[in-house]
């Protein structure tokens, strides 16, 4: 691969992830990078590409002789199969040569290029019309008409794609070929469009920048109002957390809606009142208040269902009613988030998020089996993504599936090895299949990641416990108390160490806080175990009792009865 300092964002996490899943026996990856540092792009890429080149290769340097000579020819024919190679020789010679041409030779080269692109992208390459077939006709006769349109055509597919990246950087060269006085409305489309896509790949200062550029320019009410809308979105999601700001985004929001309620015409009116208030819905719900957010989506599909026609409303209702969902779900609506989503998909039956969520609202009823047929869906529908695999991998364990549940955890960290949850799951589950070494493995490079994760480091104490490497174990759990002073499991692995020493009171002390933390079952079993060691057979035998009816153990019924005959022995 050359040029990779030139690639997409797309690209470059693509090479990212070549790179780590790919044995070079199988295929040998050569990243040629030019002698600029490779550096992340702006944002939030989901793949770093050079955290993966000094993980996964080798770093060379060319040597001398492997670079190429200038070309000797820099003709008329070769400058032609320059341009047909899409201009991507980097030999400078060649460069030079095309830039020498005369204008109109150089737009015929690109229209020739452009024609022919055309008709392959028409036939069986639609990719070519989102880079090469737009690169050309903004160089050709018609830039401005051709050009233009193809540009506009290439962004909002590449933003209806989520290459947000990309779809900005179309959107810059858009505004660069027009402006706001003499295109005004290709203009308008191309900021506004490339504002969203920055802040939704994470750059919204960038994003801001451009609203302000675009309020400065207009002075419609449609565009005022669109423009107040997304600046509230910045301080309602897009802004770092420490930068949001409910308020603003409350004032913001409110002005779009103010503007929306006097549009004239009627549908239009409707139409983005509703849509506005939806955004007024989402700050409610970042503001603790779902209750009103609910109330505001209600009264929007109500009103769509009042004012627009059966085929106007159909697509803007799933949108809220799928807010609907989210918030019903946040709200621990479960069944009536369950509800919107059967409509939902009544609709939109092919779209893999809504499957997922469906799955993960079916999972907290304890609907297993439906969850996991839920997140099969989703997975059939889109290229892998972890978070199916590792709900459902949780899903099959709390079914008894260990060997299902270990495979997707797997699979989750094939996808994202960095993924703490997924370390810690699987971890948890070998602990338990007796396998302490690759469950220690696992745990360690959690806490490579996330060195105060408090779940790694009581997992952390307990393999090391049961290792008797205690002096290690007792730094880990108290280094999880520390992250964490309500972690009962930390309380409860510290109350068998302390007991495994002899240190009884500790022990029991211990426990203590464990069961008053989480009253499980087998914190209660121990401690019984502990009572009864020290003598305290009364003790002993309620919390035996405990267990026995919560979990109808017939040892822990033994257990108690002999410590209730214990007891009656030591008061005789």
């Amino acid at each position: 691969m050359e040029n990779v300092q030139h690639a997409d964002v797309t690209d470059q996490e693509f090479l990212a992830a070549a790179l780590r899943r790919i044995p070079p026996e199988l295929l040998t990856l050569v990243l040629c990078t030019g002698t600029a540092e490779l550096l992340d792009p702006p944002g939030f890429p989901s793949l770093s590409l050079p955290d993966a080149l000094a993980a996964h290769t080798t770093k060379t340097a060319a040597a001398e002789d492997a670079v190429p000579a200038p070309a000797a020819d820099t003709g008329p024919e070769a400058v032609r199969r320059y341009v047909q190679g899409d201009c991507t020789d980097d030999d400078p010679a060649l460069a030079a040569a095309y830039e020498a041409l005369p204008e109109a030779v150089r737009t015929a080269l690109h229209d020739a290029r452009a024609a022919e692109l055309a008709e392959r992208a028409e036939e069986r390459e639609p990719s070519l019309r989102l880079g090469a077939l737009p690169f050309h006709l903004v160089r050709g006769s018609d830039r401005d008409g051709a050009g233009v349109e193809a540009l506009r055509a290439a962004m909002l597919r590449c933003k209806y794609l989520g290459f947000y990246h990309l779809a900005a950087e179309l959107g810059d060269e858009g505004r660069r070929l027009t402006d706001p006085e003499r295109r005004p409305e290709p203009w308008w489309i191309f900021i506004r469009e490339s504002g969203v896509c920055l802040a939704a790949a994470g750059r919204p200062d960038e994003s801001a920048v451009l609203q302000e550029e675009a309020r400065t320019a207009t002075q419609s009410p449609t565009h005022h109002m669109k423009l107040a809308y997304e600046i509230g979105m910045l301080y309602a999601r897009h802004y770092p957390e420490e930068r949001r700001d409910p308020r603003r985004a409350r004032a913001w929001v409110n002005t779009a809606i103010s503007i929306a309620d006097l549009l004239p015409d009627p549908k239009e009116r409707a139409f983005y009142s509703v849509f506005n208030r939806n955004g007024l819905a989402l700050v409610e719900v970042r503001d603790g208040r779902p209750d009103e957010a609910l109330r505001l989506l209600d009264q929007g599909i109500e009103r769509l269902n009042r004012e627009l026609g059966l085929g106007e409303r159909t697509w803007h209702q799933v949108g809220l009613r799928y807010n609907r969902a989210q918030v019903n779900s946040m709200a621990g609506r479960l069944e009536a988030a369950l509800e919107d989503y059967g409509e939902i998909m009544d609709a939109d039956d092919d779209f893999a998020d809504h499957y997922f969520n469906r799955g993960n609202i079916l999972r907290k009823l304890g609907r297993l089996d439906e969850a996991i047929a839920d997140y099969e869906r989703a997975l059939s529908l889109e290229a892998p993504f972890p978070e199916a695999y590792y709900n459902r991998g949780d899903a099959r364990l709390e079914l008894g599936d260990t060997n299902g549940a270990l495979a997707d955890f797997a699979r989750t960290l094939e996808l994202d090895p960095d993924n703490r949850e997924a370390l810690l799951a699987r971890a948890g589950l070998l602990a338990d299949l007796g396998e302490p070494e690759a469950a220690l493995a696992d745990v360690t490079a959690g806490l490579a990641l996330a060195p105060d994760h408090a779940h790694l480091l009581c997992l952390r104490g307990r393999l090391l416990a049961e290792a008797d490497r205690t002096k290690e174990a007792a730094e880990a759990l108290d280094a999880a108390l520390a992250a964490d002073p309500g972690l009962a499991e930390a309380w409860a692995v510290k109350g068998e160490l302390a007991y495994g020493e002899g240190d009884l009171g500790a022990a029991v002390a211990d426990f203590d806080r464990a069961v008053e933390l989480a009253d499980r079952p087998e914190f209660r079993f121990n401690r019984a175990v502990v009572h009864e060691t020290a003598g305290a057979f009364a003790r002993a035998a309620e919390d035996f009792d405990a267990v026995y009816t919560a979990t109808a153990d017939p040892d822990a019924a033994e257990r108690r009865d002999a410590c209730r005959r214990a007891a009656e022995h030591s008061a005789v």
